[in-house]
């Protein structure tokens, strides 16, 4: 496209001298959209990565129910409105519906209707699997091929959960490999290669939060050195459509919307590989990428990370970070600054009961507090109840139990806990997934943390990702082999919904 004379004494009056059009500078590699022919969708067929064990029980009469199309849930916080689920677990533990025979990744599955899709790697493709939600057949598969490698030895698939949208899912790769497909028949409409167009070196752990679609725009975490930290994509072109924030690098946070003083924002908390560390919250006006703040939050440890989503509360967001960052609740004001309505630092000269740092689980808010996983490490990991009005601790509790494990033939009582879990807010009451793959029904209020029930799914290491709910089927991302039943890595969906 031609720089017309006015455009181009712009240009040069701003201190830009090279003839480039205002496309090529806000899009390094512009995708060119598929315009696909009318296809009949694919049947759901049996698939032989598969197994079927039982149907669940039908959904109880007037039970609410909701689809699940991106990280975190329909709300974006941890927060569902399904409602009569199993109150109690069986003695012989929770059903399972179907078992899918994954590779490696840390996603979970993106629902909407009767599909769902998960993407993992097995060998040096990812394939993104789309199934019947109920019954484990399959409709389609998307390959593509990788060749990551974790720096620190942690698995080299996908991190990022699907994001669906009507007719179309959007997808990204741990390397920055980024596409939409037609969710009924897993074409691709557009694709493009982020990392390799904004030049993103590959960071501690790859690429890894879930874009945040709000109306047309796909907002991104790019993290570009020197800018743009995050970018605005066109849904239906793939297009930049703007670009926002010069700082900082990409986190391992999701952005997160919000609707502050009645007007909607992304949240967006930074932070990658840089030397020295720097992150912290942007808030960007999703219509054009105007930012409206950016404040700093990270620790000052080269080898960390913002990996908590933000939380948006009325007109103030909550952000926490581990490695001696600590918490807190940025009060809005009209004109759109920040003000701390408190804030608690955790560092090695202050170690209070209050200083809470979350690691990668992102706080719940409830009635007025807040309840999450204190905690960098296995060993230090806690749960915790604090205020939102001033972020003093209410309480802390190391959930843990005695179980009975048979290895190698033997069996023997085991200590064990939650680690750093998860939490769900459903159904009146709390859904706990422990890191080893206990799931736990809590009860939790400001006075104190009462155990409701407990079973365990399996045991193995690095159960990571929120549980996904949807029309009351529970699906859990087992991303290690079983230590006990050497069962390998599995997607499992269990029936968790309440009798009649």
């Amino acid at each position: 496209m031609p720089v017309r004379v006015s455009s181009l004494c712009l240009l040069v009056c701003c201190g830009i001298t090279a003839l480039t059009s205002a496309a090529d500078l806000l899009d390094p590699a512009p995708p060119k959209a598929a315009k696909l022919p009318a296809m009949a969708a694919p049947k759901a067929a049996d698939y032989d990565r598969v197994t079927f064990h039982a149907a669940p029980k039908p959904l109880p009469k007037g039970a609410q129910t909701h689809d699940w199309t991106s990280f975190l849930g329909p709300t974006h916080n941890g927060i569902s409105t399904e409602t009569k689920l199993l109150k109690n677990f069986p003695k012989t533990g929770l059903k399972a519906v179907w078992e899918l025979s994954k590779g490696i990744g840390y996603a979970s599955p993106g629902i909407q209707g009767d599909y769902l899709v998960y993407p993992h790697r097995v060998k040096n493709e990812v394939i993104v699997e789309c199934l019947h939600p109920a019954t484990g057949k399959k409709y389609w598969e998307h390959r593509y091929e990788t060749e990551y490698q974790d720096r620190y030895g942690y698995g080299s698939g996908p991190r990022a959960s699907p994001v669906i949208d009507g007719d179309f899912v959007y997808i990204l790769g741990v390397e920055g490999q980024f596409a939409c497909l037609e969710l009924k028949t897993g074409r691709v409409t557009w694709q493009r290669q982020i990392n390799q167009e904004f030049k993103v070196p590959q960071d501690f752990f790859g690429t890894v939060g879930t874009p945040l679609l709000m109306g047309d725009v796909l907002i991104l975490n790019v993290g570009a050195p020197g800018g743009p930290c995050v970018v605005g994509f066109d849904k239906h072109t793939g297009k930049v459509v703007w670009r926002a924030g010069e700082k900082w690098g990409p986190s391992y946070a999701s952005p997160i919307p919000g609707v502050i003083h009645g007007q909607p924002r992304a949240f967006v908390f930074a932070g990658g590989d840089s030397q020295p560390p720097t992150g912290g919250l942007l808030s960007i006006n999703p219509a054009n990428g105007k930012v409206d703040f950016e404040y700093p939050w990270r620790s000052k440890k080269y080898e960390s990370v913002n990996a908590s989503c933000p939380v948006v509360l009325g007109n103030s967001v909550f952000i926490s970070a581990t490695y001696r960052a600590g918490s807190t609740l940025l009060k809005i004001g009209s004109d759109f600054k920040p003000t701390p309505a408190w804030s608690l630092r955790d560092t090695e000269h202050n170690e209070t009961d209050d200083a809470v740092g979350l690691h990668w689980n992102t706080a719940v808010h409830h009635d007025g507090y807040f309840y999450a996983f204190d905690g960098r490490n296995e060993p230090d990991a806690s749960m915790v109840c604090f205020s939102a009005k001033d972020g003093k601790v209410a309480w802390r509790k190391i959930p843990e139990w005695q179980d009975k494990i048979t290895l190698n033939g033997e069996t023997r009582a085991i200590d064990m806990s939650t680690l750093r879990g998860n939490l769900l807010r459903v159904d009146g009451r709390f859904l706990c997934l422990g890191e080893y793959g206990h799931l736990l029904w809590l009860d939790l209020t400001p006075q104190g943390y009462k155990e409701l029930d407990r079973t365990m799914l399996f045991l193995a290491r690095d159960t990571w990702a929120l549980p996904v709910l949807s029309r009351g089927l529970l699906y859990i991302s087992q991303n290690n082999p079983d230590i006990a039943t050497k069962k390998g890595a599995r997607l499992v969906c269990y029936d968790l919904r309440g009798d009649e």
